[in-house]
């Protein structure tokens, strides 16, 4: 049986190992970025995410980066999150994923997701191509 990411692990240690790979995925500018705008208001939901999000679930031994990359930009597509998936589409490559493979995913998700989704999605993808800093 596998035993989940982050078990035996304190939350300190979740954090770091969340940290470690939201850099990894994300890149240092993107976190730098996102860590140096946390309020008071959006400290404990920074906290949450990097422990839960990057230190338990993309963690975890079940999936490669770039098979977590697809189930991503297919969710980010599907649920119009726009900002997100653009995040995400700079992820995949980082995570390995070619532009041909991503066109492929965003192609997929036209039929389970809808044609206006995956027409965004390739306008958002266009963008973030064209400028992938």
């Amino acid at each position: 049986m596998m035993r989940p990411a982050g078990e035996g692990l304190s939350d300190e240690d979740r954090y770091d190992q969340g940290m470690a790979v939201r850099r990894e995925v994300l890149s240092d500018a993107h976190v730098d970025r996102a860590v140096a705008s946390t309020t008071e208001l959006t400290a404990d939901f920074q906290d949450f995410i990097t422990r839960v999000a990057w230190g338990d679930v993309w963690s975890r031994p079940g999936l490669d980066r770039r098979s977590r990359s697809v189930a991503v930009i297919t969710s980010m597509i599907a649920h119009g999150h726009h900002e997100e998936l653009a995040m995400h589409l700079r992820a995949g490559l980082r995570n390995g994923l070619t532009v041909d493979e991503i066109k492929e995913v965003i192609l997929q998700s036209a039929i389970y997701s809808g044609v206006p989704a995956a027409n965004t999605a390739f306008r958002i993808a266009s963008e973030v191509f064209a400028d992938p800093a």
